[in-house]
């Protein structure tokens, strides 16, 4: 009986543990996409200045939709808590 209680608390230590490392690997998605995307619009803009404003409404839509992809993988590791 006491084995069974002990590997218990091990399984659930192993699903705050995934749950952690999901959130993780989400927010460093994250931040890596939205930075590949100013980059590009900076490079953008600094080739095209007259396009500006569209590229960066482009940009920001962009990093709306990786933020609530993002912000979704956050809600779901903390529903395996």
């Amino acid at each position: 009986m006491e084995l069974l209680s002990v590997l218990l608390q091990t399984t659930s230590g192993l699903g705050s543990l995934g749950a952690a490392i999901g959130v993780a690997v989400a927010v460093i998605g994250a931040a890596i996409g939205i930075g590949q995307i100013g980059k590009a619009a900076v490079e953008g803009i600094a080739r095209q200045p007259e396009a500006g404003s569209d590229i960066r409404t482009t940009m920001i839509i962009s990093a709306a939709l990786i933020e609530g992809v993002s912000l979704f993988a956050i809600v779901v590791c903390g529903f395996i808590l």
